[in-house]
């Protein structure tokens, strides 16, 4: 079972909320056009972005987990001990932002060993759940899973069941289930869609935050709460409230579209989303907040 404190919320359901924390720079969309090699070349914007994020979350109440590069983690030391200060949950997304369908098993598996004891290191508690770079852990990749939990992890967040040109598995389970059957005890926590006339849309975040309107996402989450009796899991990444964050040169109109729509308007809804529903850690939401689930999935659980 995780770690960690159930905290007190005022209401439920409770949702989870989880944050990509890595530079505007390392996003896939963005991969063909700046090298890892010309990262450390770029100015860096996170601080800026992680202060405005934890100090929206502090005023609302809630808690959040943090899925950090490793790459991140080892040259903003003190953002990783603030969060963990404040009460957040402190989680890997690997070290470089590389997919795990690019990786063999091997390499996989030392990434993650080593950036689990990295954010230990710098973050002073134990690491149990991981997000894969653009949600790569697929149909592909059947061992990634064995080797989280050999890794010490007791979960994963990293399947956005739809279907999309840079990563999904729209056959993939939509809620809480175990990937390994040897292991009752590591779980999957799918990122949120909706069924909607037999397709599934998704709901869960990022840029699809930023694309719909506002009404559209409450109305989702608000649905799969109430009709589906399910909490929803909820992403961003720091730069999503970056604005006046560079823009690159030479990106295609989808690329550009897809990296910089709406990025004035992230912060407004996030705050609007925070007071709407209830948010907490992803450990806490689904470990350790097992009662907000409905009787017909807590079989999934140990």
């Amino acid at each position: 079972m995780l770690l960690g404190s159930p905290a007190a919320v005022p209401c439920r359901p409770v949702n989870a909320l989880s944050l990509d924390v890595e530079e505007y720079f390392q996003v896939s969309a963005l991969e063909r056009h700046i090298p890892r090699a010309h990262w450390e070349r770029l100015p860096s914007r996170i601080e800026a972005s992680m202060e405005r994020l934890l100090e929206l979350l502090e005023s609302s109440g809630a808690r959040a987990t943090f899925f950090t590069l490793g790459w991140v983690a080892e040259r903003h030391p003190g953002l990783i001990r603030r969060l963990v200060a404040e009460g957040h949950e402190l989680a890997s997304h690997g070290y470089a932002h590389i997919r795990v369908n690019r990786q063999e098993r091997r390499a996989f598996a030392e990434d993650i060993r080593r950036t689990k004891a990295l954010l230990e290191d710098i973050g002073g508690v134990e690491v149990r759940g991981y997000r894969a770079a653009s949600y790569s852990l697929d149909a592909s990749t059947p061992w990634a899973y064995a080797e989280l939990y050999a890794a010490g992890y007791g979960y994963s967040s990293s399947l956005y069941p739809i279907r999309h040109d840079h990563y999904g598995n729209p056959q993939g389970p939509r809620f809480v289930h175990q990937p390994l059957p040897d292991a009752p005890d590591f779980i999957e926590i799918p990122v949120s869609t909706l069924n909607w006339f037999g397709q599934r849309l998704p709901c869960g975040g990022g840029g699809f935050f930023r694309l719909y309107p506002y009404a559209v996402s409450r109305w989702a989450i608000a649905r799969i709460n109430r009709v589906e009796e399910m909490p929803a899991v909820f992403y961003l990444h720091p730069w999503e409230l970056d604005p006046g964050q560079p823009r690159q040169s030479g990106l295609s109109l989808k690329t550009r579209l897809r990296h910089e729509l709406n990025l004035g308007r992230t912060e407004a809804r996030l705050r609007r989303l925070l007071g709407d529903f209830c948010w907490d850690r992803m450990d806490r939401v689904f470990v350790l907040g097992r009662a907000t689930l409905p009787e017909s999935l807590l079989g999934c659980w140990p």
